[in-house]
């Protein structure tokens, strides 16, 4: 019996000898779809050749590529661990032709890779064409001779559009699109279910295997369909759906591969029982959240980190379902590493990198688990109609952390239901308070819509003369632009930098006898440059000739911190791990900013060391080389690909001596020396798992550091001590200081209790009980508290609160003794008073703080006490 591994190898080795390139699999985060949260599918590495946007050095290819389904529109993540086939991580083995052959090859392969290779019963296998594709059908009867009582043809879907079926296969509304042939698997009688196109359909019986599309047309907006000049084929089929077949088991978790994670999960949850949905829930999800950490997604609280997250904390709550409350799930990146590791070495590379991630974010979620899964078993004792209410989901979610499809967990279990209308409710009322406080600015790139092409001259030159291809104001294409117009200039051939990669894009002039336009930016619009601006004499008009010159002050100071960033990248991946990958960057003539993947605040002294060893490659003056290769080339020469670019056949690489070597598109200084100094100025945390450094170079870091010398004499004056001795003597002032904190709280401490004894006189009888709300003066809250304890000591059975106030805020305590708060609760009373004083407060029943904003209406809410306490008694 073959093992996954080689079931995955033995189907890259046959289409290999088909002629087809074996392309590794490609990044969960698409580099060319910002529409897609994650691969979904062996194709999106390969959309843009489809589309014709791309030119591989290869006509075929074929692949096993991790795929992600968590989140968006493709989501299996509520059925996993409940169903045989659900993963939120799974494999798909593909081979993909790109305008070289089609149907009859296509299927042929399938064919022979199943039945010869594989050796499975041809009579196990029904196949599915669409209604009206004569010609599969006919390759599959005629010439591979399929069982005509195992073939079916499936139409459009009633009451649905024409080519909307299971068998047709559309990249949107418009563009490629065409006939599928589906290949499933009879798993035998005994299976509740009946072949594909039937009403019987839908039960575990015959399992779709392997999807072949064959993308023949290009639809258009009103719905026609032309034939594509190269029609190409996609071909998707399940790694493991195959592997359950081959290894004689019905259920994907019955593969090799999930035999050992969940046996490994077992082991770190003490739960034995192998077949508990819990473990096959977890076995899933180390694959799914380890890929995610290597593909540099990190949890957060936003986009594919919140997906990341939630996926998580799901794995995490079937362990503690199982009675395991101690950190384990970090633990299985060890054995899922053996099972996966040798055909993605980015996996194995990356291994104590995903291990801190989960442990840190098993961590965070023990500090928040106990307390929500309280407020939910609370929610769910009082619950009568079966439903759980949206306010309490929505709760969960916002305050707790609690995904919603873990509270549906929890719910299922106890069979319950969500209330998710109310919790859509409270959702959206969220989302317009965001929206409310969100400001949007103008879209450039959304206001103009250009198919020119621009040469990007500026790596040689900072001068150019061009021609103008195309001018527009507001919007709309027009043939000339005047003095005063704000436009947007596209040149034929342009030496400014467009914005792209962290480097803001180039400003300078477009200049000629007779007009002249100030560049404020530049941008990219497609394969455009666009020079943003406005006329400043004269008129500019289109096919006119123009010199291009760059402000070459500002692009030096550019260039300058961008090649630094890279400089620091390095120098970050040396001194904290090579799991630090960039998250984001900014390279202006002011500064540069650099957002990376790492879980701690960084220590003072691996800062010092990053800076040293910045400014120790800017001394050795390294020569920096910039130059096109291919991507396979580009790798092996170890140069560093950012997370979430799209990157082709040929790539730029930049090296800075061999310290450095990314790819990048940017402008760079010619050697390192020529960035003169490095100096960091903060460091911050800015998301879960994502630190941030800014820094400044050159004369900026000189001014910095000038600066920073004049503040610490200023210091050293302040302190009368010298630059030498000022640490010793600042030390010196704030023992000083502490030892008088202390002092005057100890004074103020005995002015309380003189003051509590001071006061029972004040106190009025309610019913029995002590009634007392004054105003203190010149004391703070932990004086309001030892004074409250010194009055509820003396009084007996009481109610009281105290205030004090200055020209802006207002302090107040409240306190009522054990034995009356069955009749009054602190935090009702605190809450009355400080609503009339422009805040709110809480505490125990026996005590609470609030505070307040409005010390005019103190006097009156304190005269409001009295009456208040007799309403409630």
């Amino acid at each position: 019996m073959k093992t996954t591994a080689e079931i995955r190898q033995q189907f890259l080795d046959f289409f290999s000898s088909k002629g087809h390139e074996v392309v590794a699999s490609s990044s969960l985060i698409p580099g060319n779809d910002p529409t897609l949260l994650f691969t979904n599918a062996g194709m999106v590495q390969f959309k843009d050749v489809f589309l014709g946007q791309d030119e591989r050095s290869y006509v075929t290819a074929t692949s096993s590529q991790r795929c992600v389904r968590a989140g968006g529109k493709h989501n299996d993540l509520e059925n996993v661990g409940y169903t045989a086939r659900h993963h939120t991580f799974f494999e798909m083995l593909g081979n993909f032709s790109f305008g070289d052959y089609f149907k009859r090859e296509a299927i042929n392969y399938a064919w022979e890779f199943l039945t010869e290779v594989c050796g499975l019963p041809k009579e196990k296998l029904w196949v599915t064409v669409y209604a009206d594709d004569d010609e599969a059908a006919k390759i599959w009867l005629e010439e591979i001779g399929i069982d005509k009582n195992s073939f079916s043809r499936i139409g459009d879907k009633p009451g649905g559009k024409k080519n909307e079926s299971d068998n047709f296969w559309s990249m949107g509304d418009t563009g490629p699109c065409g006939p599928c042939t589906e290949i499933f698997y009879d798993h035998g009688e005994n299976i509740p279910g009946g072949p594909p196109g039937t009403p019987e359909e839908d039960g575990d019986r015959y399992i779709e295997i392997w999807n072949l599309v064959f993308m023949q047309y290009n639809r258009d907006k009103s719905g026609k369909m032309e034939p594509l000049p190269k029609p190409s084929v996609d071909t998707g089929m399940g790694l493991e759906r195959l592997a359950a077949i081959l290894q004689d088991g019905h259920s994907n978790y019955d593969i090799d591969l999930f035999q050992a994670l969940i046996g490994a999960a077992a082991k770190e949850t003490g739960f034995k029982d192998l077949t508990h949905s819990s473990l096959k829930v977890i076995a899933d999800h180390i694959r799914s959240c380890s890929f995610l950490i290597v593909d540099g997604v990190l949890p957060s609280n936003e986009g594919r980190g919140y997906v990341l997250r939630r996926i998580i904390r799901r794995a995490l709550r079937h362990g503690h379902k199982l009675g395991q409350n101690d950190l384990f799930f970090h633990k299985l990146v060890k054995p899922l590493v053996e099972q996966m590791g040798v055909a993605y070495p980015e996996l194995k590379k990356a291994q104590k990198q995903v291990e801190d991630a989960l442990k840190l974010e098993e961590k965070r979620f023990a500090e928040t688990l106990d307390q929500g899964m309280k407020i939910l078993e609370d929610s769910i004792e009082s619950i009568k109609d079966g439903l759980i209410p949206g306010e309490m989901v929505f709760k969960l979610y916002d305050t707790y952390g609690f995904p919603v499809d873990l509270t549906a967990d929890i719910a299922r279990e106890r069979e319950l239901s969500l209330d998710m209308p109310g919790y859509e409710v409270a959702m959206e009322a969220q989302r317009e308070r965001a929206r409310s406080a969100s400001k949007f600015g103008v879209d450039y790139n959304d206001s103009i819509d250009t198919d020119s092409v621009t040469e990007f001259t500026g790596y040689d030159l900072l001068k150019d003369q061009s021609e103008v291809v195309s001018l527009f104001k507001d919007g709309e294409l027009v043939d000339s632009v005047s003095t005063g117009d704000d436009a947007i200039v596209v040149l034929k051939h342009t030496p400014f930098y467009a914005e792209s990669g962290g480097q803001v894009g180039d400003t300078g002039l477009l200049v000629n006898d007779s007009a002249g336009f100030e560049v404020l930016d530049t941008k990219k619009q497609g394969k455009a440059f666009i020079h943003i601006g406005s006329v400043t004499k004269g008129e500019l008009k289109v096919g006119e000739s123009l010199s291009a010159e760059i402000n070459t002050v500002r692009r030096d100071a550019i260039i300058r911190n961008h090649s630094a960033t890279h400089l620091m990248h390095a120098a970050l991946r040396s001194i904290l791990g090579e799991h630090v990958q960039q998250k984001g960057s900014l390279c202006d003539d002011q500064r540069l900013r650099f957002d990376f993947s790492h879980n701690e605040a960084i220590k003072p002294d691996q800062l010092f060391e990053v800076e040293r060893l910045v400014n120790q490659q800017i001394r050795s003056n390294l020569n920096t080389e910039a130059e096109e290769m291919a991507i396979a080339d580009a790798k092996e020469k170890g140069a560093m690909a950012l997370f979430g670019e799209k990157y082709g056949d040929e790539v730029r690489v930049v090296a800075m001596g061999g310290f450095s070597v990314e790819l990048c598109g940017g402008v760079h200084v010619g050697s390192s020396g020529e960035i003169g100094s490095f100096k960091i100025v903060a460091e911050s945390g800015i998301a879960s798992g994502v630190r941030r450094i800014e820094a400044v170079t050159g004369i900026a870091a000189i001014e910095y550091s000038n600066n920073q010398s004049n503040k610490i004499n200023k210091i050293s004056s302040l302190l009368k001590a010298s630059n030498d001795e000022i640490e010793d003597k600042l030390s010196q002032v704030l023992s000083k200081i502490k030892a008088q904190e202390k002092e005057i709280a100890q004074l103020k401490s005995k002015m309380a209790t003189q003051t509590g004894k001071d006061l029972t006189a004040d106190a009025v009888e309610i019913d029995g009980i002590k009634v007392l709300a004054v105003k203190l003066e010149g004391v703070d809250s932990k004086s309001l508290r030892d004074t409250m304890d010194q009055l509820k000591n003396k009084l007996g059975s009481a109610i009281i609160i105290l205030a004090t106030a200055d020209d802006k805020k207002v302090s107040l305590c409240a306190g009522v003794t054990k034995d009356q708060t069955g009749r009054i609760k602190a935090g009702d009373l605190v809450n009355m008073v400080a609503s009339q004083v422009g805040g709110k407060g809480g505490g125990r029943p026996d005590m609470a703080m609030a505070g307040g904003s409005q010390p005019e209406n103190l006097q009156k809410a304190l005269d409001s006490v009295t009456d208040w306490v007799e309403q409630q008694l």
